[in-house]
């Protein structure tokens, strides 16, 4: 008894566990319906869509039937690993799902990552169970249905469904942030960095902008992969992808171009057109397939564009094998891979009848967007460190030259000193020729002359002296300081005045400085005072003389008065006039006997 009781038990558990096993769903009916019309019959799923009906768009049922020995104990869920363009699921007449509207053409696409659904307990019965699953394709987008996983929640969500979301959806928002990394970085040194080897002439290394544009292009394309509803109706939106894809190849291979040193070959420029093609080329073929409903256009043009692009891979991996280097073979490596990738993609994926199955390429691209980064960064470690050697050169040639420069100018300063103390000797050489050798000669031609007065003799060789002490005080008068001049002439022509018994008035104000009075200027004022004081005491016979200087508005005006018997004013003495034309004063005579008034004005 007890032996049986224990066979017992291990039969119902077995049972037990082949009621919670999950089943493989791949056999039903179908029914279609594309331009208007409508047909039934058996099916074996993956059902591809677009092999069955070349592409035309239209609506399907769906009708997967299961055999339960017992109703689950465990809840359930069904695995879909791809089914669209939209659809809908229910379970024994029951409705569990519905992703997009199936009345509305052209709207979400849903077949781009798996499905789960999960399955109440109480819709699922012991015998026979219905599974039905409708759905809209539209042209073009891989719709269709795969085979169906229907079991416990724990096993199909968690060793099927997770996986294949982590690879399909979850890879592409990686892929998706790793091209945008590498695209972001490619173009940050496309912008920043400057060299000599782009044949455009705009200054920057071109290999870093064909590696920003593919890996732009490629995240655009993956990130597709996890766009259920496009932002563009889906015309212009399958049109954008495709363009996508073949910018992301064109811009590879621009890419290879220039890392291969082709770009600086005139002979090999006419590559680029082609490159250009394989754009332009799939614009007009997806615009065609999707205009047309009829894929095989863009289907046929992929197959040139894989040709043409396996043909350029080929060249880049024997000119790599002429002239290695560590570059090039990353990237041939990366190339090869990626080539036959694609075309394992385009067998499976666009003729096949396989459905379900999910583009290699997208995978296979993550070689590549590394050996872009790595060659990316390479190239700007070492235009770097060239560019810190270039920069080491220029400091130490500007130091050189810098050095150089300091040393002229040393010797420009000093000759400059030299030249400012001959240029004052001859000054003063010229000053005692004029004034005080002049006199000396008037003094030597009086002893000659034998007629004149020891006086006279006497009041020249004077005016000598006081001329002699004039010219070494110019020496240190600062320029513009005319009330300095003033004092100097006081200090040096009152004793003269005395002994001579005129009468000195002092009425000198605070004065602003004169900015055009240089050295040349304020001796020339000097001179010109000297003249006319020298007149009162050689011709006036004044008893008093007034010296007066003050401002009027900006100007200073400076005057010097005598009583003596005055001269005609109408004779301006030449001396005076040559002076003040010299350093642009405004010369004003007033004479008459008793009051002559010697008067400048300075701006």
């Amino acid at each position: 008894m007890f032996l049986i009781s224990v066979l017992g038990a291990a039969g119902g558990l077995s049972r037990a566990a082949a009621a919670e096993a999950p089943i493989e769903l791949r056999h039903g009916t179908v029914t279609t319906s594309v331009d208007g019309l409508t047909r039934t019959g058996p099916v074996e799923l993956s059902y591809h869509w677009d092999r069955e009906h070349h592409g035309r768009p239209g609506t399907a049922s769906f009708d997967l039937p299961f055999r339960l020995d017992s109703a689950p104990e465990t809840p359930w869920g069904i695995f879909i690993p791809r089914v669209g363009s939209v659809f809908e699921v229910q379970l024994n007449d029951a409705l569990l799902q519905v992703y997009g509207d199936l009345g509305h053409g052209n709207g979400g696409d849903y077949a781009k990552a798996p499905i789960y659904v999960p399955v109440p307990g109480r819709l699922l019965r012991q015998g026979d169970n219905h599974l039905q699953i409708r759905i809209r394709a539209d042209s073009a987008r891989r719709a269709g249905l795969s085979h169906v996983v229907i079991g416990p929640a724990a096993p199909v969500r968690t060793e099927l469904f997770e996986s294949a979301y982590a690879w399909r959806f979850t890879g592409s928002v990686l892929l998706t942030a790793f091209s945008l990394m590498v695209s972001g970085i490619a173009l940050g040194l496309w912008l920043t960095q400057v060299g000599a080897r782009d044949s455009a002439g705009s200054g920057r290394d071109g290999i870093y902008l064909w590696a920003a544009l593919a890996e732009f292009c490629w995240a655009i394309r993956v990130a597709d992969g996890v766009i259920a509803d496009p932002p563009l109706p889906w015309g212009a939106w399958g049109v954008l992808m495709a363009t996508c894809y073949a910018g992301w190849a064109a811009s590879a291979m621009m890419f290879c171009y220039h890392l291969a040193g082709w770009s600086d070959n005139a002979r090999l420029r006419w590559l680029r057109w082609p490159f250009a093609a394989v754009v332009a080329g799939t614009v007009a073929a997806a615009s065609l397939a999707l205009h047309r409903e009829e894929p095989m256009w863009l289907t046929g043009w992929l197959a040139l564009e894989i040709v043409f692009i396996a043909g350029f891979v080929t060249a880049f991996v024997v000119a790599t094998a002429r002239r290695p280097s560590t570059e090039q073979w990353l990237v041939a490596g990366a190339a090869l891979v990626t080539v036959a990738f694609g075309a394992r993609d385009w067998l499976v994926i666009r003729l096949s009848d396989a459905y379900g199955e999910t583009t290699w390429v997208r995978y296979s691209s993550v070689f590549f967007g590394i050996a872009l980064l790595l060659i990316v960064l390479r190239r700007f470690h070492a235009a770097t460190v060239q560019a810190r050697g270039w920069v080491s050169a220029l400091a130490e040639r500007v130091a050189q030259r810098e050095r150089e420069l300091a040393s002229t100018y040393a010797e420009l300063e000093a000759a400059a000193r030299d030249q400012a103390r001959t240029h004052e000797r001859e000054r003063i050489l010229r000053d005692m020729h004029d004034g005080v050798g002049s006199h000396i000669s008037s003094a030597i031609r009086q002893l000659q002359s034998g007629q004149t007065s020891s006086s006279d003799l006497l009041r020249t060789l004077r005016d000598s002296l006081d001329q002699l002490k004039l010219s070494i005080d110019s020496i240190h008068l600062p320029p513009g300081d005319v009330a300095a001049l003033l004092a100097a002439a006081r200090y040096r022509l009152e004793p003269r005045l005395a002994g001579a018994g005129i009468e000195l008035e002092w009425a000198v104000e605070e004065l602003a400085m004169v900015d055009r009075l240089d050295a040349h200027g304020m001796r020339q004022l000097q001179f010109l005072l000297f003249e006319a004081i020298s007149n009162v005491l050689q011709h006036a016979q004044a008893s008093v003389l007034r010296i007066e200087a003050d401002m009027v508005g900006q100007a200073v005006q400076l005057r010097v008065i005598d009583n003596g018997k005055g001269f005609d004013a109408a004779c301006l003495p030449r001396a005076l006039a040559e002076r003040a034309g010299a350093i642009g004063a405004q010369l004003a005579l007033e004479s008459r006997p008793g009051r002559t008034v010697v008067q400048l004005s300075f701006d």
